[in-house]
């Protein structure tokens, strides 16, 4: 209660919502909870009743306090645990769950069906369409207890299936995905656009970055909101309205636009120019712009680097295409916040670097330059091979996977 009246944010021990005489209901914490509340009301809207009980004390646990916290009309539950406990009865918030309901069922008349379920290990996401195949799963008659969600178990046969069409991005929200090397300034560049835009508007911004350990010279890839609203969505980007791929050989070798929107705009580094570079693309690229009608647009971000003498640091030059091509501020405005960022970033290396970087805004703005797009066939160019055709079953099949960005995607059989 104090740390409610000195930050005006309130925690309960448990916090309920969703609709108020919910049968179905999710019991989570963390920040999985943010997704299955966006999920909840996105289904209550469309006439179900559904919940989530967000569990903020976890231990000690009070169980009274929980179990008041449901509402009395809830039928089946499904309690969601982000870990794995071998040999035991259940994971840990299912066990104490399933404990403070027979506890308190005199009392209560509280007697639901009680399912639990693992999700999120080894970092998995967990989105809105796991979410909706929870409560689906709460739906029938005998629904499956000790699930998992998010994986392929083609094993054990314990996974849920779940639709992966199926997303609550938000219409008056922002989207950007942006493919970079580590030491690029790619992720500098966005943490950097985070600020500009968190702090010269009144927009909500979020970002997220996904990297390993050894970030320098691997691929970085970073999930960046704006909106007008509160943004709840602790998942990456599943659809986005601006995709930028700031080295060119990552358009050559993965599939940047499996995120994109119909109508969304891609911006490429390209050394090569608006009239050539169409046909450097994989077909499988170029088929994905004609059938989502994205817009094309090219910068030569090195080419522009080389010539003011920056080195390989592009940031500058593509955060300035993102905030001219988005439309996210005015573009004069957009122009004005970046360089004063410029001028507090580099300012204690000197004049001189400060102004390379305040030219290469300005050499940006006149190198953007749209790629028309031939409504014809794709072409015969495949993405590169992760590993050569002649190496072992196991390479091809696993570890190239992994190495192509997706080994989230492959089943349980897969692995030894």
């Amino acid at each position: 209660e104090r740390f409610a009246g000195l930050t005006g944010r309130h925690y309960g021990l448990f916090d309920y919502a969703g609709a108020p005489d919910a049968e179905r209901v999710i019991v989570i914490m963390g920040s999985g909870a943010q997704t299955v509340e966006e999920t909840a009301e996105h289904l209550n809207r469309a006439g179900q009743k559904v919940g989530v009980l967000k569990v903020r004390l976890f231990r000690p646990l009070d169980t009274r306090a929980l179990v008041d916290a449901l509402p009395r009309t809830v039928r089946s539950i499904a309690v969601l645990d982000r870990s794995k406990e071998p040999g035991a009865a259940g994971e840990a918030l299912y066990t104490d769950t399933v404990t403070a309901l027979y506890e308190h069922a005199s009392r209560t008349g509280l007697t639901p069906q009680v399912i639990g379920g693992r999700y999120g290990l080894s970092s998995k996401e967990f989105t809105p369409a796991m979410a909706k195949a929870v409560y689906d799963e709460l739906s029938k008659s005998r629904p499956k207890n000790h699930f998992t969600v998010g994986i392929n178990d083609d094993v054990s046969g314990s996974s849920l299936d779940y639709d992966r069409e199926y997303h609550l991005e938000p219409e008056r929200q922002t989207r950007a995905v942006f493919w970079g090397l580590g030491s690029d300034g790619t992720v500098g560049a966005n943490k950097n656009t985070i600020k500009i835009i968190g702090e010269m508007t009144d927009l909500h911004a979020q970002g997220y970055f996904v990297y390993d350990s050894k970030k320098s010279g691997s691929i970085t890839i970073s999930h960046l909101r704006f909106g007008d609203r509160p943004i709840r969505s602790p998942y990456l980007i599943q659809s986005a309205g601006f995709i930028a791929v700031h080295q060119f050989g990552l358009i050559e070798r993965y599939p940047v636009l499996d995120t994109a929107a119909d109508g969304a705009v891609l911006l490429l580094n390209s050394p090569v120019g608006a009239g050539e570079v169409w046909g450097r693309l994989p077909a499988d690229t170029q088929r994905q712009i004609l059938h989502k009608k994205i817009r094309f647009y090219v910068v030569d971000g090195y080419g522009i680097a080389k010539k003011l003498g920056i080195g390989g640091r592009i940031n500058t030059i593509m955060q300035t295409a993102f905030f001219v091509l988005s439309g996210i501020l005015p573009k004069d405005q957009a122009v004005e916040a970046i360089k004063k960022s410029i001028r507090k970033t580099y300012g204690k290396r000197g004049e001189a670097v400060v102004l390379k970087n305040l030219e290469a805004v300005d050499g940006a703005l006149q190198s953007i330059v749209e790629v028309l797009v031939p409504q014809e066939a794709p072409g015969r160019r495949k993405l590169l091979a992760e590993v050569s055709e002649r190496a072992p079953e196991f390479v091809r099949q696993v570890t190239a996977e992994m190495m192509f960005g997706r080994g989230d995607e492959l089943p349980v059989s897969a692995l030894p």
